[in-house]
């Protein structure tokens, strides 16, 4: 028997006689993807929410009410990125270690962690200042294991004029250093000075991109009385 979807100039006539039904459409691949775009948000419209604001029991809900591949690749696809995110969300709190500690702490931290390292003395207001901002940054990055260490506890004879020091460390290498309060200009800085600055290491992902720390003047660099107003924000 001749095939009705047949393209033939037999069955155009045939067609237009209507003793046969019209050609059956194909089905374009753009508009296969704009079915499957409707069913997506005819779900999404469902439940009131996007998917990504869906927890895993809202996911098995709507599967179990539409048996469906889509909702399934999606659930575990989310499945697998938050088992990622808690792997790496390991620490989240600011560690002290002693000499002892040094070796399984930092240089066997792991692979694919960044450790920053604090070395500090009680009785120096820029070491307490910089381990108030790290619990807060700690707590922000917590991929990243951020320690601290009574300097002579973690290396003996630690000389105090080197302090404040923070060591950056990646897969048990060190990447980056700053000794001596020099490398961080001021004694009042900021949270988000000493984010940018762990930034620019690669230690934690900042969204700082531009240095927020007061420009310093080269010394040596004679400026005019008109340069008077502008003195108060150079350091």
């Amino acid at each position: 028997m001749q095939n009705s979807n047949e393209d033939t100039e037999w069955n155009d006539i045939l067609r237009s006689k209507g003793i046969i039904p019209p050609k059956e459409k194909e089905i374009t691949e753009d508009e296969i993807v704009n079915l499957v775009e409707q069913t997506i948000q005819d779900k999404k419209n469902k439940v009131g929410k996007s998917w990504d604001e869906l927890n895993l029991d809202e996911l098995d809900e709507l599967e179990d009410d539409e048996d469906d591949s889509v909702i399934l690749e999606y659930r575990n696809k989310r499945l697998a990125e938050m088992r990622e995110m808690a792997a790496k969300a390991r620490f989240g709190s600011v560690g002290e270690i002693t000499a002892q500690d040094y070796v399984n702490e930092v240089n066997k931290a792991g692979q694919g962690v960044w450790v920053v390292l604090h070395l500090y003395k009680s009785g120096i207001p820029l070491c307490a200042r910089l381990n108030m901002h790290l619990t807060t940054i700690a707590r922000k990055f917590p991929a990243t294991k951020v320690l601290k260490s009574i300097s002579n506890t973690c290396i003996p004879n630690y000389p105090d004029k080197n302090l404040p020091t923070i060591f950056v460390y990646f897969e048990g290498e060190m990447k980056s250093q700053f000794i001596g309060p020099t490398e961080f200009r001021r004694e009042d800085i900021t949270e988000e000075e000493l984010e940018y600055m762990l930034g620019k290491t690669g230690a934690i992902q900042t969204d700082i991109t531009e240095d927020p720390r007061p420009k310093v003047k080269p010394r040596g660099i004679f400026y005019s009385a008109e340069d008077d107003d502008e003195k108060d924000d150079w350091y």
